[in-house]
């Protein structure tokens, strides 16, 4: 834990985008359960953010993955600092954003049925963090029950059903409110921050962890299928096609992607396909990113001599290094 002081000019919150909804109806002050004629609010994200005394050129704006809230971002399963903290001492102002329908951001248009479905296990296997009860040998995640019990309470459900368009449009209000800013995006938040970036020139760069959904290509560019058995299984479409005009957008800023330890090739196991398909296809995307003039990278952290790490690298022990990793990328691009 870093017991250093540190300063700051401000913080606060507030929440973006979003719609209005009215009942039909006059509302009767006498009779306000009926709810006719009133009014609700949702569908909109809540930002939280801190500022550094001197801050650097662009903020950073944190979107987490499903099942997730701003929560991600904040401190580690075992008690350290998180990506928000971390590169806030760096000079870094940074907004953490719970997405609409998620979180401190739970007022949904849409109604949800929540069911308890026991899954604990799932979420283990699918983050890559072991083959339950077990953790890869050498993981960087912390190997003790409470760290493992504050992972696990930190998953929280969809209070409506995850739309696209409505993550991007509240996380676009945020940064017309915010500015000019560098996006940093993890697993399920991949698909909103491509459409973020298409759709708001205030994007200056998106850095994403582990996307693993709604890789947008020019429509004569689509990628073919890459035939695993989870993806076989589970009928899974991780690209979608856009108009080329559109998809010019993300030529001009830099993107990095970067993806951890335990992604074999040749596995049988459900959770290693499905992670491998979606490596391949970044590695098609960024590869046509750059043929129309563009600047993006799929980083895998064992090919820089990082193993170990899960889904959730930026939460891990060796976070540190992981945030050197990011701020490097950051420095290069002159973003800092």
């Amino acid at each position: 834990m870093n017991k250093q002081p540190l300063t700051i000019t401000e913080q606060g919150s507030f929440f973006a985008g979003g719609k209005i909804i009215q009942q039909q109806g006059v509302y009767n002050t006498n009779n306000p359960m009926a709810h006719d004629g009133q009014t609700f609010h949702g569908d909109h994200a809540y930002v939280s953010y801190q500022k550094p005394v001197t801050p650097t050129k662009y903020p950073l704006v944190f979107l987490h993955g499903a099942g997730q809230s701003g929560k991600t971002w904040e401190t580690t399963p075992d008690g350290r600092e998180g990506f928000g903290t971390i590169f806030l001492r760096r000079g870094f102002s940074t907004y953490i954003v719970d997405q609409p329908r998620r979180g401190r951001a739970g007022n949904s248009t849409v109604s949800e049925s929540i069911q308890v479905s026991p899954n604990d296990q799932f979420w283990f296997e699918n983050f890559r963090m072991g083959i339950y009860p077990d953790l890869f040998e050498g993981s960087q995640f912390p190997n003790d029950q409470e760290s493992l019990n504050q992972f696990l309470c930190q998953i929280t459900p969809n209070t409506g059903a995850y739309d696209l368009d409505v993550i991007s449009s509240a996380l676009s209000a945020a940064l017309d409110q915010i500015g000019e800013a560098v996006l940093i995006t993890h697993s399920q938040g991949g698909g909103p921050g491509w459409q973020i970036a298409l759709r708001n020139t205030k994007v200056k760069a998106v850095a994403s962890f582990e996307p693993g959904t709604e890789f947008v290509f020019p429509a004569d560019e689509m990628p073919s299928s890459i035939p695993t058995p989870a993806n076989d299984a589970a009928n899974i479409s991780l690209s979608q096609p856009i108009e080329l005009d559109e998809f010019m957008a993300l030529t001009r800023i830099p993107i990095v992607i970067l993806y951890g330890d335990n992604i074999p090739a040749d596995s049988e196991h459900w959770a290693f396909n499905r992670w491998y398909e979606r490596v391949q296809v970044a590695k098609k995307w960024a590869e046509t990113v750059n043929k129309h003039g563009g600047d993006a990278s799929v980083i895998q952290l064992p090919e820089k001599g990082i193993y170990g790490n899960s889904h959730f690298m930026f939460a891990e022990r060796n976070n540190l290094q992981i945030a050197d990793l990011l701020e490097q990328w950051l420095i290069e691009k002159d973003l800092k």
